[in-house]
């Protein structure tokens, strides 16, 4: 299995796996030397005329993204056809003037978010990405499936390759242990510094340990699939990428994965092509494991996706999110109407929704396990997964140790609803925080973030529940009071992807659209399309998707 790049950038920048190898990079090719010299540098080693050319190419983005430039009519057409297409409350009323305006607002947050650049398109055409065109993955032009089925058959363990891929020159591999303090730290810095693919980047994501440990620590986990890149001769961290395990359902096919993510190589060796020697490294860690397939997901475009959604935007604290220039306030509205129309309520209002809690953990991992049949693809979690993904990145101490509404260290945030009656869990929902640095921002340094994680409920399998719109407003109240827990933690954004249950209920909650794409894909494994941001074959977009990816 290979990976490719999830983007998690301002301009275009990397998340999970599913980069461009073949890009051509407009960064310096430094030795290690240099990378660490460059590092420790103070306070910088650029001249007054590179510093004054940097500042003109980041008033430039910036005044781009903030409206001075115009979003294309292309892309305004298309997010219409869109909304017109996915239908809902308030889709007849959509018109050219308000869509663009809303991907005005927006396209701060999709920079933020990772998930597209200033332009908000994908510069590089897919037949050119020569990296993929040798991998096990569905080419251009191949069309859908008969079958679904592996590319490559697996091989013994005995036919896996047994040595590492050569690096270049100066470089040697690392497998990093993300429970060695120093280690985690050293993640940490690589993807809090490069995990970006322009310079001018505004803001940068903040993965603490905590982060690190919940992501890549699920059980089963192997550290062999922790895959570093150090400099011989200072040893210092310079590229990284991960994979994790987990047991995937795809349609019919139940198949063992690796969900790979978070490919990073320092920005001063972009051009050393270090990226497809990573992806093929991790292959081969996992190859000597028994697994061949993987999951990832990317903001660009590479063969072939079999799944596209697009991201969700749900403002809390609006004049934080104006003052640093994540949105601004559309022409027709006043800042303090802003506020009021996004204002959260003051207590949650689901009848027996608490924390969920160590004895909660059977009762939802049977919830889970049966709502999450309803798509086309999910994971599978047993017991200890449920206990690690909802319970493990709670944090230390009790609620309010690490500000309002958090513990100390918290990652994740899962609530359920017990029947006072029967006490019988009848729903849950989750959601993660991953905040981002705001560079050169004193009074805002960090913007607080929170994701849409997994939830389900027992309306789901209620005779109709779907066609009178039963599960729709069982949905809208339970993902509503996570928007009150999250504004009680003091979040400034809530996000979601059209995947899951998620389409019919966000226009409702008051999610703004985004012009950020998620496209998800999967590593010698074809299968038709699923639905994601649109439907396909019949099912209902976001239906055919119930893969939350970090």
């Amino acid at each position: 299995m290979s990976s490719s790049q999830k983007q998690k950038q301002k301009a275009e920048d990397l998340q999970v796996p599913a980069a461009s190898p073949d890009h051509e990079e407009e960064h310096s090719s430094g030795s290690g030397s240099e990378i660490d010299a460059a590092d420790n540098a103070s306070p910088s080693t650029s001249t007054p005329k590179t510093k004054k050319k940097n500042r003109s190419k980041i008033s430039k983005a910036l005044g781009a993204l903030r409206g001075n430039s115009q979003i294309p009519q292309e892309l305004v057409n298309h997010v219409l056809d869109k909304v017109k297409e996915e239908g809902g409350e308030g889709s007849a009323e959509a018109n050219q003037y308000n869509v663009r305006e809303a991907l005005e607002q927006l396209k701060i947050m999709d920079v933020v978010k990772g998930k597209a650049g200033p332009g908000g398109v994908n510069k590089k055409d897919m037949g050119t990405h020569k990296f993929w065109g040798t991998q096990p993955v569905p080419q251009p032009g191949e069309g859908p499936p008969l079958v679904d089925g592996y590319i490559e058959p697996p091989k013994p363990r005995e036919e896996v390759r047994q040595e590492p891929y050569p690096l270049p020159k100066d470089f040697e591999w690392s497998v990093l242990d993300i429970d060695d303090p120093k280690q985690n730290k050293e993640v940490y810095d690589l993807l809090s510094l490069n995990y970006v693919e322009d310079d001018e980047a505004s803001f940068r994501f903040q993965y603490s340990a905590e982060f690190l440990q919940w992501a890549l620590k699920p059980p089963g986990y192997h550290k062999e699939w922790h895959v570093g890149v150090r400099v011989s001769s200072n040893k210092k961290l310079v590229a990284f990428i991960s994979g994790v395990p987990m047991n995937l359902r795809v349609r019919e096919h139940l198949i063992p994965v690796a969900e790979i993510n978070y490919l990073c190589v320092h920005k001063k060796l972009r051009s050393k092509r270090l990226a497809p020697v990573l992806i093929k490294e991790v292959t081969r860690q996992v190859n000597l494991k028994g697994t061949f397939q993987a999951i990832y997901t990317a903001g660009l475009v590479v063969p072939t996706p079999v799944s596209v959604c697009r991201y969700y935007h749900r403002l809390l604290n609006v004049p934080k999110l104006v003052d640093i220039r994540f949105c601004y306030v559309p022409r027709n509205m006043t800042l303090a109407r802003m506020i009021r129309v996004n204002k959260v309520p003051s207590a949650t209002a689901t009848r027996g929704l608490r924390e969920m809690e160590e004895k909660d953990v059977p009762q939802v991992a049977d919830l889970f396990t049966r709502y999450m049949k309803r798509f086309d693809m999910f994971p599978i979690f047993d017991l200890a997964e449920v206990r690690h993904q909802f319970l493990s990145g709670r944090g230390t101490g009790a609620v309010g140790d690490g500000g309002p509404g958090r513990r100390v260290g918290q990652v994740t945030w899962t609530h359920v609803v017990e029947d006072p009656e029967t006490h019988k869990i009848t729903d849950f929902f989750s959601f993660y925080s991953l905040p981002s640095t705001v560079i050169h921002n004193t009074k805002f340094p960090v913007l607080e973030a929170a994701y849409l994680f997994y939830y389900a409920s027992e309306t789901a399998f209620i005779s109709d529940a779907e066609e009178s719109g039963q599960l729709k407003k069982r949905l809208e109240s339970v993902i509503g009071d996570a928007l009150v827990v999250a504004n009680e933690a003091k979040f400034d954004v809530f996000n979601a992807l059209t995947l899951m249950d998620n389409v019919p209920i966000l226009q409702d909650l008051k999610f703004g659209i985004g012009d950020g794409i998620l496209n998800f894909y999967l590593y010698n494994w074809r299968t038709a399309p699923l639905a994601g941001m649109k439907s396909e074959g019949g099912v209902a977009p976001g239906r055919g998707i119930g893969v939350v990816m970090l």
